[in-house]
């Protein structure tokens, strides 16, 4: 039988199929199989004929033998760009950034290349702008350095070739799934292709000595098109968050070999491009309402940073046989068991009452101590009842109506207090760390949701 010209590849974990399959046996991902011309294989006489593998006995090093050199990052001139990456770009470090179409990934990198020009040179490859195009947007953000080379080129193994050979300081891809490698029969943005490139790009890079940043399209789900593997090839995958139509950005790291996944950059998107906010609670705080029931002003920790975010809640009548549960910025089954908690342990009846939760700003409360606040918000809208609008809360919820002790105690105060606050309710066993002496704010310990909700 002869073998048939296509295969199905998983865009997630790369594995190969002769046929196609609803589920990946690999990785048990849905509907991830995708149709490509299948690559000629070299024949067995060819293999048999090779040459045999050189031993690399030589290379081999000992820890103590390699040095690291104190200058190994560049600054990129946005601190918080700065802060996501962990402190600067890594020398032959690849940065895969990702994110909606329109949210302003080209954008910052080329307001970072206005930075970096000043003592770098940065060769700027775009496989979907013509260079007078890239020009007209420059001109609207600014940038004008003089080290800002423009290369408007797809075939991936000649801008590798043009970067080992121009050795520029930093080098920047715009966009991955436009680059092709002309050996490989598939079209570009398929699953070999973005793979194989990648693959010859993280090359260049680690040869070199030369970071590399390169753009990833998203598919409908979120997720950066193309195969999961090429995720794992780099160094470092930045994704861009919010709403294309507002104006607030937030820039988030899932994987980063050089520093902390946990930070987070928080951008407003202006007339001349990215402008940095040095300080995100005060801008997810502005326009609070005043004397409204069922708002609370929340402290999370992104990193090391503390940032406060006002959680607001609504309950109705329901007119359905079943009452609606929506929620945005909150999960969604965590906002259920806050609700059988208050149902349980308080006796607060919600099954006629269409519940509404919202986190203003485009932020997420992903850590447990978004807890409390959303429990304080709940009530305060079921019962109709005004919190302080000084007042800001934290803590884990447990089933058992409890409240449970956080980290980062101190940082989440200091950052109430300097916002000025005047009352801070916290999780009872937290007092152990702290001295409420220290502090100008007023600390109300509460072990129990029942306590907590004393404070309102």
């Amino acid at each position: 039988m002869a073998r048939s010209r296509f295969i199905y590849t998983c865009n997630q974990c790369g594995y190969e199929s002769s046929k196609w399959n609803g589920k990946c046996p690999s990785c048990g991902a849905w509907n991830s199989f995708e149709e490509e011309l299948a690559e000629p294989s070299p024949s067995s006489s060819a293999r048999g004929n090779s040459q045999p593998a050189a031993d690399l006995s030589d290379s081999i090093m000992e820890l103590e033998e390699i040095g690291v050199d104190s200058d190994v990052r560049y600054d990129t001139g946005i601190g918080e760009l700065n802060r996501v990456l962990g402190g600067g770009l890594v020398k032959g470090s690849l940065v895969l950034l990702g994110g909606e179409p329109g949210i302003g990934k080209s954008t910052i990198l080329l307001q970072i290349c206005q930075f970096l020009g000043e003592e770098h040179s940065v060769l700027y490859v775009s496989g979907e702008e013509s260079a007078r195009q890239i020009k007209l947007r420059a001109q609207r953000l600014g940038v004008d350095t003089e080290n800002l080379y423009i290369l408007t080129a797809t075939d991936a193994e000649a801008i590798a070739d043009t970067i080992a050979s121009s050795a520029p300081d930093i080098a920047i891809i715009d966009s991955i799934q436009t680059m092709s490698i002309s050996r490989i029969t598939s079209s570009p943005g398929s699953i070999t292709q973005v793979r194989e490139c990648t693959n010859l790009f993280m090359h260049t890079a680690k040869d070199r000595e030369i970071p590399v940043i390169i753009v990833g399209h998203v598919n409908k789900d979120g997720a950066i098109a193309g195969p999961k593997v090429m995720e794992h090839i780099v160094d470092a995958v930045l994704y861009f968050e919010g709403e294309r139509h507002q104006s607030y950005r937030l820039l988030r790291a899932v994987k980063n070999r050089f520093g902390s996944t946990n930070e987070i950059g928080v951008f407003e998107m202006i007339d001349r491009g990215l402008r940095e906010v040095e300080n995100p609670s005060q801008m997810l705080l502005e326009g609070r309402p005043h004397n409204v029931s069922g708002t609370c002003v929340a402290c999370v920790m992104e990193g090391s940073r503390p940032i406060l975010a006002e959680v607001q809640a609504l309950a109705a009548k329901t007119s359905y046989a079943a009452p609606r549960r929506m929620v945005t910025g909150f999960d969604f089954n965590r906002l259920n068991i806050i609700i059988a908690v208050l149902e349980k342990r308080l006796g607060i009846f919600m099954g006629s009452l269409d519940v509404y939760l919202n986190i203003v700003g485009g932020f997420r409360l992903d850590e447990p101590a978004g807890d409390l606040p959303v429990a304080m918000a709940l009530y305060s809208g079921v019962m109709d009842k005004q919190i302080d609008e000084q007042l800001v809360a934290f803590g884990e919820i447990g089933l058992g109506g409890e409240v449970r002790s956080v980290s980062h105690i101190v940082q989440r105060i200091r950052e109430a207090e300097r916002m000025g606050f005047t009352k801070c309710v916290i999780p009872q066993q937290n007092m152990k760390s702290i001295d409420p002496k220290d502090y100008e704010i007023e600390i109300i310990p509460a072990s129990t949701l029942k306590k907590a909700f004393s404070a309102i």
